[in-house]
């Protein structure tokens, strides 16, 4: 675990003198990267009004170094949202609009043939909106599964390949995609593998009345919504990687893993409501990214070590979009959303009795 007091080197032994120095600078570090992030964040807030749980999702899938599916009806913030996330991290900005023509050229790039002169002719990389570090799909389920694979390919490899050359993505890479879940004519939904390359997916709210009346004042005024640069890229990087050495203790990593095995309906974990409406469980991809987002959960709090409230918190995001249900659960009303619901308490209720059970022991011992 990380200590977060820094004081005046102890005297010691060399070894020990230099190990504190090292846990000192390391402190210092992740002091500086708090506030680094706590800046981004407010910077958000300037621009978007309430969404406080997307917000937080986003940021948290930013730190995990993953891929954010946004679905919510039209006008709730999804671009506004990643437009102003790319201001707030000085990063490159793309945005590509899916249509049912989009071709995965228009995506990726395309050789194209240059003549600069009679001696050098020769076939130019033309690279696409893809080459951007902040990756905007909009209305990805409008476009052909074609299209949507060359997207998704790019996704997971961070690299393109096109005419047998390999071009590589530049870091950090993010994409995040939006659907609408109300207009499905002329839609291609993403299959179920490939819903599986998203980190997290996470449901945008109509606003409240005093969130609309805030949004109405902004956005009709004359006061301009840009926000300026709070954070650079190699130091979103910096914060992955500290987010990634973040400890997790055993028993949580084991209700982490318990959890996303009880979702399986073969798993001896798995309810009987899992067993009667669930077609396919998630992959370990979700156990990974359960982990990696309570970790940045975790960092986003302030803290060095993960709890189980953030894997109680990260749990919908990374898992409602792995839950394949049956036609009996559409037929009876039965959602990921309440599976989840049930199955969440139970694979976190052991931690919550030894955390009351160290209390009450210490309690009586003092």
């Amino acid at each position: 675990m990380i200590s977060l007091s820094i004081g005046p080197a102890k005297a010691g032994t060399p070894e020990e003198i230099k190990e504190t120095g090292e846990l000192e600078e390391l402190a210092l570090q992740y002091r500086l990267a708090q506030l680094s992030l706590g800046r981004l964040r407010e910077a958000l807030h300037k621009v978007i009004v309430g969404q406080e749980e997307v917000i937080e999702q986003v940021l948290v899938a930013l730190l995990a170094d993953g891929h954010v599916l946004l679905e919510g009806v039209p006008g709730v913030g999804k671009t506004l949202l990643v437009k102003t996330l790319a201001q707030g991290l000085d990063l490159k900005y793309s945005r590509i609009q899916f249509t049912p023509d989009l071709m995965p050229a228009d995506i990726l790039g395309t050789s194209i043939f240059a003549a600069e002169g009679p001696d050098d002719q020769h076939f130019r990389f033309q690279p696409g909106p893809i080459f951007a570090q902040i990756v905007l799909a909009d209305e990805i389920n409008r476009a052909t599964p074609k299209t949507q694979a060359a997207l998704l390919e790019a996704m997971q490899e961070r690299r393109v390949t096109v005419a047998g050359h390999s071009h590589p993505l530049e870091r950090p890479f993010f994409v995040l995609a939006t659907q609408n879940p109300l207009e499905m004519e002329g839609t291609y939904p993403l299959p179920e593998a490939q819903l599986d390359r998203f980190l997290f997916k996470v449901l945008v709210h109509a606003p409240t009345l005093d969130e609309l009346r805030e949004i109405v004042n902004r956005t009709t005024g004359d006061t301009p919504q840009a926000i300026s640069p709070v954070m650079a890229a190699h130091e979103l990087l910096q914060l992955q990687s500290v987010v990634h050495g973040i400890p997790l203790a055993a028993p949580v990593m084991e209700a982490a893993l318990r959890l996303v095995a009880s979702t399986m309906p073969g798993s001896p974990y798995a309810t009987e409501t899992v067993k009667r409406y669930v077609r396919y469980g998630s992959s370990p991809r979700g156990a990974q990214a359960l982990v990696l987002g309570a970790k940045g959960r975790a960092f986003l709090h302030q803290r060095a070590h993960v709890t189980p409230s953030d894997i109680e918190s990260i749990a919908r995001p990374a898992l409602r979009h792995r839950i394949i249900l049956r036609l009996e659960a559409e037929a009876d009303g039965v959602t990921p959303e309440a599976i989840l619901d049930e199955l969440i308490p139970a694979a976190t209720a052991p931690l919550s009795r030894e955390k009351a059970a160290r209390t009450g022991k210490t309690r009586k011992d003092g």
